[in-house]
């Protein structure tokens, strides 16, 4: 047996599968490399949200390939940061070709890629560090983690408020029952801030630096034009996933940690209307789940696009730009921010409580001590990421139901288990993707 399949196997067999809500300081747990040897990474995406994952990446160990669809960017990001890296512009042929010398992969490109090149990874092993929301369709985030159960390495999503002390204190505070048992929860965000609810725009000439193929990848073909690259794609059904997608995984997270608000039963959602090419410039989406072992029934209702829920749940509280608002029977917390970052204020007559919270280390840190050994990183995919990612896609369904302005669509019932819309079988269609030729999940 080789030294680098030895220690592939090594690193697998010593991955801790079992993770609780809240994870212990893995920085003390057992290392699997002596102290004098590198994690290597590969980077998939190192423009936008990939330089500063390739950036933490590099903090935490060597970057031995990078790879980017655009020349400018992978010959920027070579030359400034990684001039030792390969580079690649094919997430395939660079997997193929130095896989098996990584330990880890960043992933941090547009998401309609996330789950082909993650999949990829997963299956030679590799442990993945991938960009929220986990996959673009409910039934790629259910395959993603499972493939990653089966592969036994560390997994982690780019939710980085999961690892934040405010957060997790939050939750925990929740859970622990400072409004009582909670029935109602309103999460909003100020996004998008990209076009949305709009024609495709006119064709335009590839630019030299930009292998339009690949950005392609999984999606189906159309033509290039300006808007898509770097940055408008979370606007289009085929490449994004919305605003829900792009900040749901970060303001849901709080709530979703706090009262497992996993597998929900029901979905509605109204729109400023859309031509289920282009998301809608806003939307609000109802979501019901049932009780379970720790908690009642409870509802949430998920705003975007600048709307909020009424000023008059506040308590004459001013309402932050983006926030979450639980409603127990004890009273409502109220917490400012995408990752609740600024603690939480309490309204109704609510009491605090005091909960404490095992020291929790930086993001990316955990991903780095699980792919050592230590235990999996809060956000991994199957216990987690996965879940959570489906909760939030399920929004898009309703969406996809709502496409006259301000009308409520249709009401979604959600077989999660199979993954089935029980009584709208019209939106199969974004529950999973076809995938063009080459690309395969």
């Amino acid at each position: 047996m080789s030294y680098l399949t030895d220690r592939r196997r090594f690193l697998q067999a010593t991955a801790l599968t079992g993770v609780g809500v809240f994870v212990a300081d893995a920085s003390a747990a057992p290392a699997s490399k002596s102290a004098n040897e590198q994690l290597r990474f590969a980077c998939i995406g190192v423009g936008g949200k990939g330089r500063s994952d390739s950036a933490d990446a590099l903090r935490h160990g060597d970057v031995v390939a990078i790879c980017d669809v655009d020349d400018n960017t992978l010959a920027k990001a070579g030359d400034k940061s990684f001039p030792k890296a390969a580079r690649y512009s094919d997430f395939r042929k660079m997997l193929d070709e130095v896989g098996k010398n990584v330990d880890g992969v960043t992933v941090s490109i547009p998401d309609h890629m996330h789950a082909a090149a993650t999949a990829q990874a997963l299956r030679m092993g590799i442990a993945c560090y991938t960009q929220k929301p986990l996959t673009r369709t409910i039934w790629e985030a259910r395959q993603l983690g499972e493939i990653a159960r089966e592969a036994k390495v560390a997994t982690q999503m780019g939710n980085q408020g999961t690892s934040f002390p405010p957060l997790r204190r939050t939750a925990k505070a929740l859970h622990a029952g400072v409004i009582g048992n909670v029935r109602e929860v309103h999460v909003w965000t100020n996004r998008p801030h990209w076009a949305c609810g709009c024609p495709r725009p006119a064709e335009g000439k590839v630019p030299p630096n930009l292998h339009w193929d690949l950005w392609l990848g999984t999606a189906p073909e159309r033509p290039y034009a300006p808007g898509y690259h770097p940055h408008s794609w979370r606007g289009w059904w085929d490449f994004g996933s919305g605003a829900l997608g792009d900040m749901a995984c970060h303001t849901v997270n709080m709530p979703f940690m706090a009262l497992d608000l996993r597998d929900p039963t029901s979905v509605q959602a109204t729109t400023s209307g859309h031509n289920r090419d282009s998301y809608p410039k806003w939307s609000i989406i109802k979501f019901e789940f049932p009780a379970n072992d720790q908690r009642p029934a409870v509802a949430m209702t998920w705003y975007d696009g600048g709307q909020k829920p009424d000023a008059e749940l506040f308590d004459n509280e001013p309402v932050s730009k983006t926030g979450a608002l639980l409603i127990g029977d004890k009273g409502k917390l109220f917490a400012k921010g995408d990752y609740a970052e600024w603690g939480y204020t309490l309204l109704g007559g609510a009491e605090n409580v005091e909960v404490e919270i095992d020291r929790p280390v930086y993001h990316f840190t955990e991903f780095a001590n699980a792919i050592k050994g230590g235990p999996q990183a809060t956000s991994n995919f199957p216990d987690y990421a996965g879940p959570l990612t489906e909760t939030i896609l399920l929004g898009n369904l309703a969406v996809w139901a709502a496409p006259e302005s301000e009308t409520p669509g249709k009401k979604i019932e959600w077989d999660a288990q199979n993954l089935k819309p029980t009584n709208a079988p019209e939106v199969e269609v974004v529950v999973k993707p076809e995938y063009s030729d080459g690309y395969v999940l």
